[in-house]
């Protein structure tokens, strides 16, 4: 499978359509399709579905273009390690986080290095622990902000020296935002909205003293911002990390920890006998020597 040709299947997914994609290639549509019949003949399965007025994907092309984004990704990652200069450090480093507080110090940690080495260029993914995992494993980023606990027996890791707070974000015309704190009583009749990172159990489910199926579940989320929209709407409570969406002045929301306090560590990770390039390399010094120390 030629990579050559998998950046012309991208291209026609992105466009969705040959024609459009043939232009954005500086070639003609007679080879492009040709290619694109070739793939198929190789791979055995039908790929795109040529309608009157666009190209879609079948089940087996959305399948292999999130594989084709991966193999070119990790192509373009690693064409960039080894054309880096031995003479000056630069190139990129490739970090994966959730949404937490904690980035802040990812960031001063660059920040420091940039001093140093101005040349080096970061590129910062979000998701959940689940996909920052995946593209960890895949080789897709060099490390991942992950919250304990998370397969340690698969990584080395630099423990931050900060915790994010669990809480929740509630309506500040909520009852229970009169309340210093909130205590697994206080939820177990409300609508709730939960991250898909905590419905799977653990410290979780052990703090609320109830299964998620007995509680009244009503969303599930990614990304905090998009919930917070719903909570600010009065459709639920989300639990949630601290410091992540502003609750000041005329934001019409609040946040209140739980009680008793449930906090996350956070750890720096990537994959044990990575190779990494030389400014993940240096990277990797900066936290170590920066976090190590604070510990």
């Amino acid at each position: 499978m030629d990579i050559r040709v998998l950046q012309y299947f991208l291209a026609v997914a992105r466009e969705e359509s040959i024609t459009r994609a043939a232009e954005t290639l500086h070639m003609t549509q007679p080879p492009l399709s040709r290619q694109l019949k070739g793939l198929e003949d190789e791979i055995g399965k039908q790929l795109l579905i040529r309608g009157s007025k666009k190209v879609t994907l079948t089940e087996d092309g959305v399948l292999l273009h999130k594989r084709a984004e991966e193999i070119v990704a990790l192509m373009e990652k690693t064409k960039t390690e080894l054309s880096a200069s031995d003479e000056s450090i630069s190139g990129d480093v490739y970090i994966g986080s959730g949404e937490t507080d904690a980035v802040s110090t990812i960031a001063e940690a660059a920040k420091d290095l940039q001093g140093k080495y101005p040349l080096i260029r970061y590129h910062i993914y979000s998701g959940d622990a689940e996909h920052v995992a995946e593209r960890l494993d895949k080789g897709l980023i060099d490390f991942g902000l992950l919250v304990e606990p998370f397969d340690a027996a698969k990584y080395d890791y630099v423990r931050l020296p900060v915790k994010d707070t669990w809480g929740v974000l509630m309506s500040a015309d909520s009852p229970l935002a009169q309340k210093d704190s909130v205590c697994a009583e206080d939820l177990w009749d409300k609508p709730l909205i939960i991250s898909h990172q905590t419905s799977s159990g653990g410290e979780m489910t052990a703090w609320l003293r109830k299964d998620l199926s007995q509680l009244n579940v009503v969303a599930f989320y990614d990304l905090l911002y998009n919930a917070s929209r719903f909570v600010k709407s009065g459709f639920g409570y989300a639990i949630a990390l601290d410091k992540l969406i502003n609750t000041a002045g005329e934001s019409g929301l609040c946040f209140k920890p739980l009680s008793p306090v449930l906090e996350a560590g956070l750890c720096i990770v990537w994959k044990r006998y990575q190779v990494f390039s030389k400014a993940a390399e240096k990277f990797l010094k900066e936290i170590q020597m920066k976090f190590s120390m604070e510990l």
